[in-house]
């Protein structure tokens, strides 16, 4: 009945409810004048005479007052320290007004405490009736809107940041911050705006006797390695584990306080990125012509943005992705100011043999980083010829196209792949790796590398963007299988790693980062959904929230990847960058069967193309049936 009554008054026009607002005041003036009087007299009192005259005085006073001062502007349900300030304000001015008629002046018959008391008395029920009105209305108006209960959460920090993610939260309809963790222990038990301040050791224990259901982490300048540890130890909670924006957003205004994210893909991974060397970033970009192929890609736009903060000369974007090009010019030119370097956007597609020579003699870049491939292994299986084209021939066209302008550096971005490669995709990625090799021999105008690494974590196709969509559907995650493992790094990793292995090279050789032991993708599976507050249903646990299940794997995929053809790697500058030199075929063997692929794939014979990948790559098993559609089709009709 009661909440009835509270959602009927919030249906009310704005502007009956401030008229019910402005007689409920009115009627608070009249209750605290008599109240005042009871205390003087220290009894229920009945005015009479002359003294009912404080009772006009005050309404006369006060509600002109109180629309000055905009309380009947202010939304009760969302009001904060800012409003109550103004209350505070506004009777202030009018107690010292009431304090000179009836305390300072007097009037015959009306003690002078009346004048100090009833102030007081009004400031007390005004703020009082607002916290009321602030506490049971809120409920009732997300009730109206539909709205479930906002979320029971923890901020871990109780620093500067997590005070005022807090306070921020503080009229969030879908949090209420219940408590804080904080690793120092001179604040367990203490509490901070009224909310009390726990021991992390405990997490457990406090999850369940709160029914807390997130955990937002506000440690701006935390090490990796602790952050990792605080997170492992969120996970046995059970509980869904949210981040703040970082300092560099928030200071330029790019994002704000309560944009809460989703925890990073170097906070699923487990380990602590590489560190970069700066030297070896710089020794290539600072004040040189750059070009980046693929530049709209994952990889490649993450180059660009590295490239950026290293002040190149300029930065040339080329990609076939009008879109991206656009958007990723945009973002790196930023809001409105030249930046300090020329960037150059270049539609154009790397198999134009005479668009990639107009443009590398235009411009004589001094590095070249190669990051344009197609990349999706089911996809390249099912489009072979296609995959052939851009990856072996693509790669092929810049290379003459960086030798004819005398290119210093060219860097190859390739994949773990091409090591004893089963798809075709892996296939193209070492033919490309092996066409740069045979390149370097015998010439030194250009120095060409390749950079080998796992699977990149956030990027386009790749698992942690899959799965963060699964789990939010609600299940089941997909994996092709469950032994299936992967070397994983971070997007940042990759691209400084192209860097700073392309400053390093000799000519021929390949680089890879020593990146641990591989991971399997079911962990990653089990973090993830731990980790979004959930739990996994399997055998052990049947009525867990989201499941997980396997489909087979597809045309062309390894259960284990390798970095390596050979064990022999070289240490280089960088204690977690290794150097391999592995076979190939020199020039004169390798381009006369170049020139025999390049008709199979102009062609579309996708059983001749795979045949003809099996002899220029040493290790390719490719699959006995042909999954190409266009020939499928063919085949079919």
């Amino acid at each position: 009945m009661f909440d009835k009554c509270i959602q009927q008054v919030l249906a009310l026009p704005r502007p009956a409810k401030r008229v019910i607002a402005l007689l409920f005041d009115a009627c608070l003036c009249i209750l605290t004048v008599w109240i005042a009087f009871c205390f003087r007299f220290n009894e229920w009192y009945l005015l009479s005479g002359v003294q009912f005259l404080t009772i006009p005085i005050s309404l006369v006073i006060a509600l002109p007052l109180f629309i000055t001062f905009g309380l009947y502007r202010a939304i009760f349900r969302f009001m904060g320290w800012a409003a109550f300030s103004t209350i505070i304000k506004c009777i202030l001015i009018y107690g010292l007004v009431y304090m000179v008629i009836f305390t300072v002046i007097s009037v015959p018959a009306i003690p002078r405490t009346v004048g100090i008391l009833q102030p007081m008395l009004l400031l007390l029920a005004v703020g009082l009736s607002r916290y009321v009105a602030r506490y049971f209305l809120y409920d009732a108006y997300s009730e109206i809107l539909g709205q479930a209960a906002p979320i029971r959460t923890l901020v871990y920090g109780a620093g500067s940041q997590g005070r005022q993610l807090a306070s921020a939260l503080g009229h969030s309809a879908e949090f209420k911050v219940v408590g804080f963790l904080d690793d120092d222990k001179g604040l367990k038990g203490m509490s901070l705006n009224g909310v009390k301040i726990y021991s992390p050791e405990k997490i457990e224990q406090v999850c369940d006797d709160l029914e807390i259901r997130t955990v937002l982490l506000a440690l701006p300048q935390i090490d990796r390695a602790r952050r990792h540890e605080i997170i492992e130890r969120l996970r046995s909670a059970k509980v869904a584990v949210r981040t703040v924006p970082d300092i560099s957003a928030l200071a330029t205004g790019q994002a704000q306080l309560t944009d809460l994210q989703d925890l990073d893909v170097e906070d699923l991974l487990g380990r602590i990125a590489v560190l970069p060397n700066t030297t070896l970033l710089e020794r290539n970009v600072r004040d040189r012509v750059v070009l980046v192929t693929g530049a709209a890609g994952s990889i490649g736009s993450q180059l660009c943005r590295e490239i950026a903060k290293l002040r190149p000369k300029a930065l040339l974007l080329l990609d076939q992705n009008e879109f991206g090009i656009y958007s990723l010019e945009s973002e790196l030119a930023g809001d409105g100011e030249a930046p300090p370097f020329q960037i150059v956007p270049l539609l154009a597609d790397v198999c134009d043999e005479h668009r990639i020579n107009a443009i590398m003699k235009a411009w004589r870049p001094a590095t070249v980083y190669h990051a344009a491939a197609y990349k999706h292994v089911p996809l390249v299986e099912q489009n072979p010829a296609e995959g052939v084209k851009t990856n072996v021939f693509g790669t092929l066209t810049v290379a003459r196209a960086a030798l004819a302008a005398k290119v210093d550096r060219m860097i190859l971005v390739s994949t773990d792949k091409a090591v004893r490669p089963t798809n075709v995709m892996g296939a193209t990625k070492r033919l490309a790796e092996m066409i740069l090799q045979a390149l370097a021999e015998g010439q030194h105008s250009t120095t060409f590398s390749m950079v080998r690494f796992g699977n990149v974590l956030g990027s386009s196709g790749s698992v942690v963007p899959l799965f963060r969509q699964q789990i939010s559907r609600g299940g089941p995650i997909t994996l092709t299988h469950e032994e299936i493992t992967r070397f994983f790094m971070t997007v940042p990793e990759a691209a400084q790693l192209v860097i700073q292995a392309g400053a390093m090279a000799a000519g021929g050789d390949v680089y890879l980062l020593d990146m641990g032991e591989p991971v399997k993708i079911i962990d990653l599976a089990r973090r993830m959904i731990e980790l979004s507050g959930m739990t996994v249903q399997d055998d052990h646990n049947p009525h867990g929230d989201i499941s997980i299940v396997t489909t087979g794997l597809r045309p062309g995929e390894k259960l284990y990847e390798e970095l390596l053809i050979n064990d022999n790697p070289e240490m280089t500058d960088h204690p977690k960058i290794r150097r391999a030199r592995e076979q190939f075929l020199v020039w004169p063997q390798l381009s006369t069967k170049l020139d025999a692929l390049s008709d199979f794939a102009k062609r579309g014979d996708a059983r001749e193309l795979k045949a003809m990948l099996g002899e220029l790559v040493p290790g390719y098993s490719p699959l006995e049936r042909v999954v190409d559609l266009v020939s499928l089709r063919q085949e079919a009709s």
